[in-house]
C-alpha cells in the first residue's frame, strides 16, 4: 500500500508531481483497501448479504429517490436499461426490490423498495457513517484537512473518467455504454 506520510513534507512548489501512472495506481490501490475495509467492518443486513455491488448500487439510488423509472435509474446509474431490468427481476424475485406500472404509462415501471428494507439500508448506512467518521476523528487536523480538500478533487476526477471513457480513449466499453452518462 501506497505511504502518504510525504504529502506534507516541504513546501508545494518544491515537490515534482509523481508520473500519473503511478498516482493511478497507488489510488486504485487505496480505494480498493478502503471498500474492502468499509465491507468487512460494517457488515451488510442478512437480507443484502449476498447481493452483488451492481445491485447495492441499484438499491442506493432506490432509497434516494423512492418511484424512479427503470430508464431513468439506468440514466443515473450510467448503464444500459436492459441492465437495470436484470437486477431489479433478481432483486424482485428476493422480494428487496418492488417494480409498478406508471400512473399514465403503464408500459412504465417504477421502482421502489419493499417495506422493511429502507430501514435496514439506512441502519446499515448509519453503521458505515459512523465508522468512517470515528476514524477520520481520529486522524490529525492536517491530514483530514487533506482528505476534507480531496473529496471534490475526487468529484472531478469522476467527471474526468466518464469524460475520457466516452471519448472513446479509454481501454474499457464505457463509452459505448447505452443509457451511459455524458
Amino acid at each position: 500500500m501506497p505511504s502518504f506520510d510525504d504529502a506534507s513534507a516541504g513546501d508545494e512548489r518544491d515537490r515534482v508531481a509523481p508520473a500519473t501512472s503511478e498516482v493511478a495506481s497507488d489510488l486504485l490501490e487505496v480505494m480498493s483497501a478502503l471498500r474492502r475495509t468499509l465491507r468487512r467492518e460494517s457488515t451488510r443486513p442478512p437480507e443484502l448479504a449476498s447481493l452483488t455491488g451492481a445491485q447495492i448500487e441499484l438499491l442506493r439510488l432506490l432509497r434516494r429517490h423512492p418511484g424512479i423509472a427503470v430508464a431513468d435509474a439506468a440514466d443515473e446509474l450510467a448503464v444500459a436499461p436492459n441492465t437495470i431490468s436484470t437486477l431489479v427481476r433478481q432483486l424482485s424475485d428476493a422480494g428487496i426490490v418492488l417494480r409498478r406500472a406508471g400512473p399514465n404509462d403503464r408500459r412504465v415501471g417504477l421502482l421502489e423498495l419493499a417495506p422493511g428494507i429502507d430501514d435496514k439500508i439506512g441502519a446499515w448506512r448509519d453503521r458505515r457513517d459512523v465508522l468512517v467518521d470515528g476514524a477520520l476523528a481520529a486522524l490529525p487536523a492536517a491530514e483530514l484537512a487533506v482528505i476534507a480538500a480531496a473529496v471534490p478533487v475526487l468529484g472531478r476526477l469522476v467527471a474526468s473518467i466518464e469524460a475520457f471513457a466516452g471519448a472513446g480513449t479509454g481501454t474499457g466499453a464505457g463509452g459505448d455504454r447505452p443509457g451511459a452518462r455524458r
